[in-house]
């Protein structure tokens, strides 16, 4: 049986400034989606990231289903008059377009999904980050597919151990979706060159060398090339199926454990550590640190399970103390040096008129 899984994820509204969503308007939304989806979806599951709400569809119509795709819009729009009903910050922020078109995809919301047919046993997760950048799925991706030091697989199991293919997407070309495939392990010191720079090549999909079934789907919006200026991070979405020729469950998340610092945080300006937390979690400390949830589910004929939260364990307790360890090293360093993002990231901000200003009154002396 194919199921296409649609995971579409926005920022719609938020309490005071940039930290949860009302249960009014994840109601409202949840609302929405069980009402439009009775003959259209054959299961779904809202829940929220930080101030994000995501949205997860199984359904039989194929990637980018204009009927699934504006249902997710409207109950976006939906939800966005609820947040402007309650006074919620940022209502609608992250639909930055005023019509739907076919899809979501250059309207703002973050998308993962493909479609393949469906295991005998169909575990994923389902991963959605708030306060940072599509890239910082880059390094987790990269040790759980790749690397023996995470992926006991890659030695253990001869169809892990045939390699994947990593499909790369230039995010800063925005004439074209630009891609390259490369595979794992001889393509493994190109794919690093490409990987390191989180803020332009972004993991966008991975495929089994074993069977060429698609393990993972990834969010590659950047909410900036849509809007034309900056308007902040972009808060990815990420599926990844797991077992068999993929990588174990464990070896999924296993990357997460090192809090490796991402691009986001305050104003999606600085730099801090990505923080493992517990579904439903919301933000704080310096509107943020960057977060990521992770849900595991199965899946059969197309009907999901109740979630299994794979951060709610107290393994990941003692990750959060080092995560916010190394979250308050780094904002000890203010403004300075690597704690804030370069200026070829801020561009779009409000410290692009700064400059400009203070460019008149520098004097060459010759």
């Amino acid at each position: 049986m194919e199921i296409t899984l649609t995971a579409i994820k926005a920022d719609v509204g938020s309490i005071g400034g940039h930290l949860a969503p009302s249960r009014e308007l994840v109601a409202r939304v949840e609302e929405v989606i069980a009402e439009g989806g009775k003959d259209l979806l054959c299961d779904h599951f809202i829940g929220h990231t930080g101030d994000d709400i995501a949205i997860l569809m199984s359904h039989e119509h194929g990637a980018g289903s204009e009927a699934v795709h504006r249902l997710a819009w409207d109950a976006f729009k939906a939800g966005t008059k609820v947040a402007k009903a309650q006074g919620l910050y940022g209502a609608g922020q992250d639909l930055l377009k005023d019509a739907f078109s076919g899809n979501v995809r250059g309207l703002g919301p973050a998308v993962a999904e493909f479609s393949f047919e469906e295991r005998e046993s169909e575990p994923f997760l389902l991963l959605t980050a708030d306060k940072t950048e599509p890239g910082a799925y880059n390094l987790p991706l990269y040790l759980a597919f790749a690397d023996p030091m995470y992926n006991s697989g890659l030695i253990l199991s001869p169809g892990v151990g045939a390699g994947y293919t990593f499909v790369i997407m230039d995010v800063e070309h925005t004439q074209g979706d630009r891609r390259i495939e490369l595979s794992t392990p001889e393509d493994a010191y190109d794919l690093v060159a490409l990987l390191r720079d989180n803020g332009r090549f972004v993991v966008e999909s991975i495929r089994s060398r074993a069977d060429g079934e698609q393990a993972v789907a990834c969010s590659t919006t950047r909410l900036r090339n849509i809007a034309g200026k900056y308007v902040g991070k972009d808060d990815p979405i990420l599926i990844v199926r797991t077992q068999k020729n993929f990588p174990a469950t464990g070896e999924a998340i296993a990357p997460f454990a090192i809090g490796h610092l991402v691009a986001g945080f305050m104003r999606g300006s600085h730099t801090g550590p990505l923080m493992p937390v517990k579904a439903g979690t919301g933000v704080s400390f310096f509107d943020g640190p960057p977060i990521v949830s992770c849900l595991a589910f199965s899946m059969h004929e197309g009907r999901l399970s109740d979630p299994a939260d794979a951060f709610d364990h107290p393994y990941w307790d003692w990750v959060r103390d080092k995560v916010s360890q190394k979250a308050h090293d780094i904002r000890e360093q203010g403004f300075s040096g690597a704690a804030m993002l370069p200026y070829s990231d801020l561009e779009y901000g409000g410290i692009t008129d700064r400059m400009k200003k203070l460019e008149g009154r520098f004097r060459v002396d010759r």
